[in-house]
């Protein structure tokens, strides 16, 4: 129905020299363009560009690529502020410029004749959109029957998911179809603009530069993180692709994305890798099945909680008490895992013989509760510290070791100092401990971004050796990935990309 790319660059600017710019620079990446003609500022801007649009469109692959025209009005969610002919005309003057297809808002068609509309932008096909930028519709059925008998060529549906639920009820619109481009808007709906991909969706909209809606994921994110090396065509994504998450409150920061999908790509595995931003636990669960999730990773604050919500797990998990690795089976049962015990134990076990060691560990939240575990088999004496006495003192209770008041730890020795806490994470940073409280040979981060933060900082600067989270970070995600494929994770290349990420996020901090 549209064309092979389903990824649709979104090309959004104010003048016509930077909206062709733009458009170049998004055909590079994707054979499928949106171009916003309602960013432009005015009739003199946009009728610069669509006279550019030909000869742009005659430029070497530029001319397969297939445009779509879209100027929405501002009760519709964009920015023109002209008048309804006006907006007709710039739709009529694309369709003429090259576009094939003219995305008009439903608010547009009311007052266009169908049979009028057809002929005013011919050649171009028509898609009748509409956007909810408050809430999911009750009615979602009637509402696609009723925009289908405007005979339009194809439907959009865009709508504001408040919750993963409204999410699901969105996506079946698109399963088994190709006339229907379904967009889940809003934060809790990222990962869904994918999987309506997946679903059947004819498109998913990706912007080259600003953001036009709720929820986007960039067209350069989407190549690099999702499709990870993989056709950015996203014809690889189908009803045969198996869906892993990883969710969490905050998730936008975390580089498992990235991670999984590049392990995913070179074992040639038909997979994807999503982030969902939850912060209700139960809220996503009752979409696993729906959704068609096969696995996912548990991150903050949802790692203690998860053991409640299991058919079954692995014993060190529950004698952990807490699940950062859960497995779908068959008929929809979870069973869960902790691999954070192995990535503290791989990281830590290079650096100290843990046998003899004393080792401080700060918080004793759900990672803590992993390396209180994973030390005390090893032989070490795990001593913890965190704000809330009262769950230092029931983790070491479970693990076999000591609660410390914070008074103590200026003042004693310890092999190594580990911060299971949250403190120092990317943008908030900060650190858990002064420097004057280290005294011990290794500082290690759980944290990985930064991969310096301000806690290794200091205990270098005080000339302690530091482990970055990353190598923690890594093991636990090679464990993870190794638990549900069965094969064999390439973790050499995992490291590699999780420090290219950090290295360019650091360098474009230190430019600003």
């Amino acid at each position: 129905m549209f064309a092979a790319d389903r990824i649709c660059g979104v090309v959004a600017a104010g003048t016509a020299l930077e909206m062709e710019r733009l458009l170049r620079r998004t055909l590079r990446q994707t054979g499928t363009a949106e171009l916003r003609l309602d960013y432009l500022r005015g009739s003199a801007e946009r009728a610069k560009f669509l006279k550019k649009l030909p000869k742009i469109r005659g430029a070497g692959g530029a001319r397969h690529a297939l445009l779509i025209a879209t100027c929405r009005s501002r009760r519709g969610g964009g920015r023109f502020a002209g008048t309804a002919a006006a907006q007709r005309q710039a739709l009529a003057s694309a369709a003429r410029a090259g576009c094939q297809w003219c995305d008009v808002e439903i608010e547009a068609a009311r007052g266009w004749p169908a049979a009028q509309l057809r002929r005013d932008l011919r050649p171009a096909r028509v898609l009748l959109s509409y956007h909810d930028f408050r809430r999911t519709p009750p009615n979602l059925g009637a509402l696609a029957r009723r925009l289908e008998g405007s005979g339009a060529d194809a439907l959009k549906i865009a709508a504001e998911c408040r919750s993963i639920e409204d999410a699901v009820r969105l996506l079946a619109l698109a399963r088994g179809r190709r006339d229907r481009v379904i967009v889940p808007m809003g934060e809790v709906a990222r990962a869904a603009r994918v999987l309506a991909l997946r679903e059947g969706s004819a498109l998913a909209y990706a912007p080259i530069a600003t953001a036009t809606a709720p929820g986007q994921t960039s067209l350069e994110e989407f190549s690099r993180v999702i499709a990870a090396g993989r056709s950015t065509d996203a014809r690889w994504l189908t009803r045969q692709t198996r869906a892993y998450a990883v969710i969490g409150d905050p998730v936008a920061h975390s580089l498992s994305p990235l991670m999984h999908n590049t392990a995913f790509a070179l074992r040639k595995q038909n997979a994807v890798y999503l982030s969902f931003h939850v912060r209700v636990l139960r809220d996503f669960l009752r979409g696993v099945g729906p959704l068609g999730i096969s696995g996912f990773s548990v991150t903050l604050p949802h790692k203690e909680e998860m053991l409640r919500c299991l058919d079954d797990c692995d014993p060190l998990a529950r004698e952990i008490g807490a699940v950062n690795t859960v497995v779908v089976r068959a008929g929809g049962r979870l069973y869960g895992y902790n691999t954070d015990y192995v990535g503290v134990l791989r990281a830590l076990e290079r650096r100290v013989r843990l046998a003899s060691s004393r080792v401080l560990l700060l918080g004793a939240g759900g990672a803590a509760r992993a390396a209180a575990f994973a030390l005390a088999r090893g032989g070490a004496a795990v001593s913890i510290w965190s704000r809330r006495p009262e769950r230092a003192r029931s983790l070491a209770r479970a693990a076999g070791g000591e609660a410390v008041e914070r008074g103590r730890i200026g003042r004693e020795h310890f092999d190594a100092i580990v911060n299971c806490t949250p403190v120092g994470l990317h943008p908030r940073g900060g650190s858990p401990l002064r420097p004057a409280e280290l005294d011990c040979r290794i500082v290690m981060d759980m944290i990985y971004r930064p991969r310096e933060t301000e806690l290794l900082r200091a205990a270098r600067r005080r000339g302690i050796e530091t482990i970055s989270g990353v190598d923690m970070f890594v093991a636990q995600g090679v464990a993870q990935w190794e638990i549900w494929t069965g094969l064999r994770a390439p973790e050499a290349a995992m490291r590699r990309v999780v420090n290219q990420a950090l290295r360019k996020e650091e360098t474009e901090s230190a430019r600003k």
